[in-house]
């Protein structure tokens, strides 16, 4: 019976950890060669070539060379690497022949008997040549002689596995040779092993964790074979290989986490979800924490020390490759996801013990960063550690609030129990940090043992987090590091302003405050932001000026009402407010006027009061909300259940991280900006005290905001965050204008009489300087009238008087002068001109748009009747302003008041003519009564005296209709008094009211031609039918002897008698006839009385019914004005030239009407080349009378017509 195995003594695994080589033989022949051979193996790489297409390595070899004993090498199911032997060596220097037989191989024989039994094949036999021992004998063999005897014995097909190593303590060249044949063959053989047993290690690993889904799997097992994967690598000074092991293995645990939320979680579990017991936070000072790593082996470690274990040896790794600063990054991570890890796996942990592992866990991590790193490069790192600083501090607050040590009293004895418990579960100190005076450990004990140590070190790790986070620009953070740090201070400051309290403690809350802002002093860079109603209380807000709309470079000044809330006065460094600036769309345009119109007058803002705000306890829950609840029966409706319901469970319930929250409170932040309003040094009374901003506002318009109130005592600023209800102010910039208008905006200036114009200069930003003057281009129909005395007035911005002054007025030919006072910028200047607009007559062409020319329009209005409407007179200015290089045109618009029409009607020789006198405006205006009388001298007939003041009585239009029959022979002009007779001239002169302009009115009433028009039907007809011919017989009479109006071109002197051409155009606009033929010609008219002159054509009607005749049309016909000398054919001119009608006279000929059915002639404008063009000139109205007018034929339907039409007039 074989005798019990002696246990074997624990690996200890150390970073020199080394591959394992065996020696057998002649031991002490291999101690004298060791030293050169520990030397000369690992200084020559080898190129590592491993499986899976991974690409190959260069690696230096070491070995850890031990005597061969059978214990050392592996049992079946051993899964150590580090302690497996990859090569053995039989070492001897045997040169005798009977020696070789007697003891050599038979220790040989057993050697490899030995390494067989346990499956081992890699090995190798060193024969040490030494000359010194060859010629000391004489009867030896040959070296090559015992060489082969080993090859031939042990060998066989291996005879590579037998070296020579020729005299390897001699200094020769063949010493030399000797020892890099026997260096390579041993690195090859070495290297052949360890890639063979590596990958067999690697196979198994593998299907271990592909059955990590069947029962009975243990992750704990799994994590020490991977892990010594990672020693392997790490032996061969892989470390980035050894790494990836790692955080294999920390993924794997943490997906298991995540699935065990879910729902889907493991056995093994289980074994992580026991109670914390201790929380002695990491330990990075040692390259394996051989404990921890025990309690992982055994199944026993909790789910924090396998995460403080597993972040070790991840530290210590990349700590050999150089990235201390990933170290901090993995740190902060881990740090956060174990606190999450723990909630998912409901682990138990005492209240404030996570808290004391995550601070000495990160004080841990930044000292071993410090150790490793010198000062340049910690500086140049802050960013990747100022997370750590950061959560530090917030741990250890956690503490101080769960320990009673921000308490005022102090921790009472349930805080001091806590302690006690919380300091017994860090254990003792261990011994690499026994001798540290700074050890994490240290320094948690001492901040928990009073409250003036743990405020100690609370500052210190709030200030050294700040300063870190301003130098790497990170501002907001800092800043809600310095909410967290003021809060600190937070209940001193509400004490001083509690008045439930005595006048004494009051005081003496309010002077810890400034004791610690005037300790504070050093560091001028920190600051401490308190809420600002725990100091003071902003009570109201006054603008001036009240409307709080200022121009660009104004003054403005605000005034603010802060009742204090301290009991003593206090001196406040600085008063400040924050003023936000906003330009808004189109804000920036908006003038004085339109602001001053959305501003509140008074300028006074009343705030409310607010209610002082305690800050809430870190353990502070919303208050129950408890309600009946009542379950009947539904078949009898009894009471089956009773019982009370909380409505608000899903607040009171949610798991708090030991008791702290990872959400800090939302806190208050100072606001920087480039616009603030400032008042330096000023001390507060207690009640209320009225500070005054008065500032010169900044050049940009825009609204300006007041966000913020801040008042700094030192270091300490108190701040309120947000001003309510909103306070804001407005900054306008205006350009200069100027506008001209009549002096009452609601009348309109009138042609004839000297009106007053208004003239508002607004400055603008412009200033108005000594010489400055307005220059008027001269209108030569509108006249300016310079006073005695013209008076300017200027205006503050407010509508203020400040100064006034006389105008300097200067006029020449072209221009008119006009000295404006000198005036500040945002300033309005006013003064008054007389102008006086001439009448005249409308242009008959040209352009009115130049300036200085006067236009005639008219303003239609719907109340006014057709044909009636107000006629106005534009006057265009040009006027340049000193503060542009450009001219500004006004148009000042003069309306006529008075207005005459007249209107000729004829029958025959006996005429009609009809007078309208109208008025448009209700300005009296002097003048004498319009008198119509009748002709002779020796008796006046007053036929209408209508006075202008019924005209003039209101502003709505009135007029006078007069009418006087039988005119053929008499004459009469109506002036601004009666109505004269003229004897015996044919005109009818009709002359406007305004006795300035003698511009008279034409009418010539004679009847001179006399047109009639007859339809026959054809022959043996009774009726016109549709579709038949029918004969259209015109005739023109004259009723009188030549006359002056016949003198013109057209007439034509012959030896009997006068004559002119006239030209008849018969024309059907309504197109019920066809006309056949020539629809147009050229007659020769004698100028005699009943002379007549008859045109027969023919025509078709189109339609039945009673017809309208078509209308027949008098022109005269005038020749060219450079006419030939030869005359031509009238009727080829009319058939080969186009003609020209003289539109002047009458506006109402139709010009299209001269292309009627069968004419051949047309009115474009195109002209006839070799031939002068003549023109047609219509007759006045009243000349020619058409009898015809109004005559209708009856016209019958055919009688084969399926369709019939009928036209009905």
């Amino acid at each position: 019976m074989d005798a019990p195995e002696e246990p074997q003594p624990p690996v200890v695994y150390t970073m020199e950890n080394k591959p394992i080589v065996t020696c057998a033989g002649d031991q002490n022949l291999f101690t004298s060669i060791y030293p050169t051979l520990s030397q000369q193996l690992p200084r020559e790489p080898m190129e590592w070539r491993r499986s899976y297409g991974r690409a190959p390595k260069m690696i230096h070899l070491e070995s850890n060379f031990v005597q061969f004993k059978e214990e050392l090498l592996p049992k079946e199911g051993n899964k150590a690497l580090l302690t497996f032997p990859f090569l053995h060596i039989y070492w001897t220097e045997c040169c005798d022949t009977e020696v070789y037989k007697a003891t050599v191989k038979d220790d040989l024989t057993k050697w490899q008997n030995v390494l067989k039994a346990h499956s081992s094949v890699d090995w190798l036999i060193v024969v040490v040549e030494n000359d010194a021992k060859k010629k000391n004998k004489t009867n030896i063999l040959p070296r090559t002689s015992i060489v082969d005897k080993i090859r031939n014995d042990f060998c066989n097909k291996q005879s590579d596995r037998c070296v020579v190593l020729s005299d390897p303590l001699k200094d020769s060249s063949r010493t030399q040779e000797s020892w890099n044949a026997f260096l390579t063959k041993l690195r090859t053989l070495l290297l052949m092993s360890f890639t063979k047993n590596l990958g067999k290690f690697e196979d198994d690993m593998r299907t271990l964790r592909e059955k990590r889904t069947e029962p009975g799997w243990s992750f704990c097992e799994y994590f020490m074979v991977q892990e010594e994967l990672a020693f392997v690598f790490e032996m061969l000074q892989q470390f980035e290989d050894a790494l990836v092991q790692y955080d294999e293995l920390d993924a794997l645990f943490s997906q298991y986490v995540v699935n065990f939320g879910a729902g889907d979680g493991a056995n093994w579990l289980t074994f992580f979800c026991q109670p914390v017991k201790s929380w002695n936070g990491l330990l990075l000072r040692k390259p394996i924490d051989m404990e921890k790593r025990e309690l992982i082996q055994k199944q026993e470690a909790t789910l924090l020390d396998l995460r403080s274990y597993l972040f070790s040896r991840q530290c210590t790794l990349l700590l050999f490759l150089q990235r201390p600063w990933e170290v901090a990054q993995r740190a902060l991570e881990l740090l956060h996801s174990c606190v999450q890890e723990l909630k998912l796996l409901e682990v138990s942990v005492p209240p404030g013990a996570l808290d004391c592992w995550v601070f000495l866990s990160c004080l841990e991590v930044l000292q071993r960063i410090e150790g490793c790193c010198d000062r340049a490069q910690i500086d140049s790192n802050i960013a990747h550690m100022v997370g750590l600083w950061s959560y530090a501090m917030e741990k250890l607050k956690s503490l101080g609030y769960l320990c009673g040590l921000v308490s005022e009293k102090g921790p009472n004895s349930e805080d001091l129990n806590r302690t006690v418990d919380l300091l017994a579960g860090l254990g003792a100190e261990r011994p690499e940090t026994a001798n540290t005076a700074q050890s994490p450990y240290k320094k948690l004990q001492e901040a928990l043992s009073s409250v003036e140590a743990f405020e100690k070190h609370y500052l210190d790790l709030s200030h050294a987090t700040i300063e870190m986070y301003t130098s790497i620009g990170r501002v907001r953070s800092a800043k809600l590091v310095g909410k967290d740090l003021a809060e600190f201070y937070m209940t001193s400051c509400l004490l001083a302003s509690d008045h439930r309290l005595t006048e004494a403690e009051r005081t003496h809350f309010c002077q810890e405050i400034l004791s610690f802002a005037s300790q504070q002093e050093d560091n001028p860079g920190h600051k401490v932001v308190l809420p600002m109603h725990s100091f003071a209380r902003l009570k109201d807000l006054h603008f001036d000026p009240p409307n709080a709309v200022v121009h660009a470079g104004g003054i403005l000044t605000v005034e603010i009402t802060v009742c204090s809330q301290m009991p003593v006065p206090v001196h406040v460094d600085q008063i400040a407010v924050n003023v936000h600036f906003s330009i808004e769309k189109n804000n920036y345009r908006k003038t004085a006027e339109w602001l001053t119109k959305h501003k509140t007058a008074n300028g006074i803002i009343t705030f409310p009061a607010e209610a002082s705000l305690f800050p809430a306890s870190q353990n502070s829950l919303p208050a129950l909300e408890l309600s009946e609840m009542l379950e009947r029966s539904p078949s009898d409706n009894s009471l089956n259940t009773t019982g009370i319901i909380c409505r608000n469970v899903h607040m009171l319930l949610r798991r708090q991280e030991s008791g702290s929250s990872l959400e800090p409170p939302s806190g208050l932040a100072l606001e920087d900006g480039a616009h603030m309003l400032r008042c330096n040094s000023v001390t507060l009374q207690p009640g209320a005290n009225k500070i005054a901003f008065k500032t010169q506002l900044a050049k940009e318009p825009g609204t300006y905001t007041l966000r913020q109130l801040r008042a700094s005592v030192g270091p300490v600023w108190f701040v309120l965050a947000h001003i309510h209800p909103i306070v804001q102010y407005d900054v306008y910039s205006q350009e200069p204008q100027l506008h001209v208008e009549p002096l009452a905006a609601s009348d309109s200036l009138l042609a004839g009489i000297p009106q007053k114009v208004k003239f508002t200069v607004t400055t603008g930003h412009y200033t108005v300087k000594n010489g400055d003057s307005l220059q008027l281009s001269n209108v030569e129909a509108m006249l300016i009238l310079c006073q005695a005395e013209n008076r300017a007035v200027v205006y503050s911005n407010s509508r203020e008087e400040c100064s006034t002054a006389l105008l300097r007025i200067q006029s020449s030919d072209k221009v008119t002068s006009i000295g404006l006072p000198t005036a500040p910028a945002y300033h309005v200047i006013e003064f008054e001109l007389e102008v006086l607009s001439l009448p005249s007559a409308p242009a008959a062409g040209g352009d009115t748009s130049v300036p200085g020319t006067p236009e005639l329009h008219r303003k239609q209005k719907d109340t006014q009747r057709a044909g009636h409407c107000m006629i106005t007179t534009d006057h265009k200015v040009s006027i340049d302003c000193p503060w542009s290089i450009y001219s500004t045109v006004i148009a000042l618009t003069f309306s006529v008041p008075f207005r005459t029409e007249h209107a000729l009607l004829s029958a025959g020789t006996r005429a009609q003519w009809c007078l309208w006198a109208l008025c448009y405006t209700s300005t009296a205006a002097p003048g004498a009564p319009g008198v119509l009388m009748s002709p002779g001298s020796s008796r006046v007939t007053q036929l209408i005296t209508p006075a202008l003041e019924d005209l003039l009585g209101s502003a709505k239009r009135k007029y006078v209709q007069v009418c006087v029959q039988n005119l053929s022979e008499l004459d009469f002009e109506l002036s601004d008094s009666n109505l004269e007779d003229k004897g015996h001239a044919t005109n009818l002169r009709l002359a406007p009211l305004n006795t300035q302009s003698q511009q008279l009115i034409h009418s010539k009433q004679s009847t001179l031609y006399n047109v009639r028009a007859e339809i026959l039907p054809a022959s043996g007809a009774e009726y016109c039918k549709t579709g038949s011919l029918c004969s259209l017989e015109v005739s023109i009479t004259r009723l009188a002897d030549l006359l002056d109006v016949d003198k013109d071109e057209a007439l034509v002197e012959s030896e009997d008698y006068f004559s002119t051409k006239l030209m008849y155009e018969v024309v059907d606009n309504s197109s019920n006839w066809a006309v056949c033929g020539k629809s147009c010609g050229v007659i020769s008219m004698p100028l005699a009385a009943q002379a007549t002159h008859r045109v027969h054509m023919e025509v078709m009607p189109l339609f039945a019914g009673y017809l309208p005749l078509p209308d027949v049309r008098l022109f005269k016909y005038l020749p060219h004005h450079s006419a030939h000398a030869s005359q031509l054919d009238a009727d080829s001119w009319i058939e080969n030239d186009s003609l020209s009608v003289d539109k002047h006279l009458d506006d109402q000929l139709d010009c299209s009407s001269l292309r009627s059915r069968g004419s051949t002639h047309s009115t474009s404008s195109g002209e006839h080349k070799g031939l002068p063009m003549p023109r047609l000139q219509a007759l006045p109205a009243g000349q020619v009378f058409n009898s015809s007018t109004g005559m209708q034929i009856l016209v019958i339907p055919s009688q084969d017509d399926h369709v019939l039409e009928v036209s009905v007039t």
